[in-house]
This record gives C-alpha cells, structure tokens and sequence, in this order.
C-alpha cells in the first residue's frame, strides 16, 4: 500500500478522521519553514499539504496568497521546496506529504521531470488548483507511472455527471471543497456538506476530505464525525504573518499549537457511520 491508503486504512480501522494541515513551503523563509514541516506529525498532522509557492493563487484568500509571497520574496523555488521533501523523508518515512499548487510552474519545470522528481523526493500525491479533469492527462499519467496520486476536487457545484467523470479515475483521496469561492474566506455549511459526501460515498470508495472554511477545533470536531480528513490551510498560515514580530520561534510555535488544537479536535470525533459508506 502507499503511505496516502495505509494512512487512511489506519485512521477508518481506527473510526477517525485524518488531520490535514496546509503550510507554504518557504514561507516565512525555507529554514523556518522546515522547522514546521518536520514538526507537524508530531503536533497531530496525518498527511500533509504542503503549498508550492506561486505569483498567482487565483483559487486562494487573502492569508495563503500573503503566505506564497513571503515564500517568494525568502527565494522559494520549485528545486528547493523539493529538497525540503527530502531532507524531510531522511528521518520521517511514514507521514504522507502532497504538494498543492497550480500548474504554470510545474509547466515550466516540465511535467515528465517533475513527476519523476516529485516521486524521488518522497512526494505522495499532488493537488493542483488549475487543472481540470479534462486536461489533467498530461500530469496524472505521468505521476501515475512514478506511483504518485494526483488528488481530485468535488464542489458544491459538481453535479452527478461530473462527479462520476472526476471518480472514474481518481486516486489517492478526493478532495471537497465545502464553500464556493476562496479559501477561508466563509464558514463550513455543515449540513450540506454532510450530504455531499453521502451523495459522493455513493459512487466511489475513496476518502473523502474537507477543507476551506474550517478554521477553529470545533469546526474541526463536526467535520470528523462525517469526513474522512479535515484541512486546514488558511488558519494555519495566518499564524506565520500573526507572529513573525514577535520572531521567527514564535511563528513556529503558533502554527504548531494551533495544529495540536485542530488534530486534538479531530482525532477526538468518532466518524458517524454513513450507511452509503458502503464501498469503503
């Protein structure tokens, strides 16, 4: 098994739902970055998403567009946020990492390098915000072939048509976006959501995530009852700009209580049980 289903075999055999915390690789700069990443599994992180710096986040709010330029500006590239997943890999083997971004600079790198590099550098999966399923070929085959999953968006929006094309070859987790619009920006609807996922449970086995919108532990709790990973992004990063005057440790310190907090809530929910839940 790959570590993205052992994981989620793990946390189902276990009735509880993964903590999926969002960081921007070389925000505030790479070294303080680092310093996060390599503590995230032990302040309660499941998988984690780590973001690739880009000069336009158009699917972004406000915190993580501010958190790709701090990326940016400290000399983030693509070859360095890949080196940070190595020197990752050396001492944690088990924690599945999936890099999220846009396309324009994985285009740039060139697709069939940056599977094989992402794949050698101990990548699991990648989310990309811009690519839709129709065009999704040109990287989604090539990941595939290394062993890396490329993760697929379900929206309020998508209805039954699509979401059975965004199934059909999906892999590793999909990913559902709980609000139409940015990321946090708007509070999760908990009821809607619950039916989305009893509406997706119907057609496919793979888990299910939710992010956007959620940005306190309560918010994290309810969603775990019903989903198979939480994410949280925008809340996270915040506390990178909210204390980097007060230095550098305790910009690294807030993002790490922060996350006990939101893993503590979601490792604390019992998963209901979903009768459509039955292909899992």
């Amino acid at each position: 098994m790959t570590r993205l289903a052992d994981t989620f075999a793990r946390l189902k055999k276990e009735g509880r739902a993964a903590f999926v915390p969002f960081v921007t690789a070389g925000d505030p700069d790479m070294d303080t970055s680092f310093a996060i990443l390599e503590k995230l599994p032990a302040a309660g992180a499941d998988v984690i998403e780590l973001g690739m710096p880009f000069t336009d986040p158009m699917a972004d709010g406000p915190a993580v567009q501010a958190s790709s330029v701090r990326a940016l500006k400290s000399g983030a590239t693509m070859v360095k946020v890949l080196e940070m997943v190595k020197k990752f890999r050396r001492t944690n083997k088990n924690t599945p990492i999936v890099l999220m971004g846009y396309y324009n600079p994985i285009h740039a790198y060139g697709t069939a390098r940056f599977a094989k590099d992402v794949a050698a550098a101990g990548v699991d999966g990648l989310i990309v915000v811009d690519l839709p399923l129709e065009e999704d070929e040109v990287l989604r085959v090539p990941a595939k072939a290394h062993g890396v999953d490329l993760v697929r968006f379900v929206t309020p929006t998508t209805d039954d048509a699509r979401l059975k094309q965004i199934v059909a070859d999906a892999s590793g987790y999909l990913y559902y976006v709980s609000v139409a619009g940015v990321t946090g920006t708007k509070a999760v609807p908990e009821d809607d959501v619950r039916a989305a996922l009893t509406r997706i449970r119907a057609v496919t086995s793979l888990p299910v995530t939710v992010g956007f919108g959620i940005r306190e532990p309560a918010q994290a709790e309810a969603i775990a009852r019903i989903a198979d990973g939480v994410v949280v992004g925008s809340a996270i990063v915040a506390q990178v700009a909210g204390n980097l005057a007060a230095g550098k440790d305790r910009a690294v310190a807030g993002v790490l209580e922060l996350t006990r907090a939101l893993a503590g809530s979601t490792h604390a929910a019992r998963r209901d049980k979903v009768p459509s839940e039955v292909k899992a």
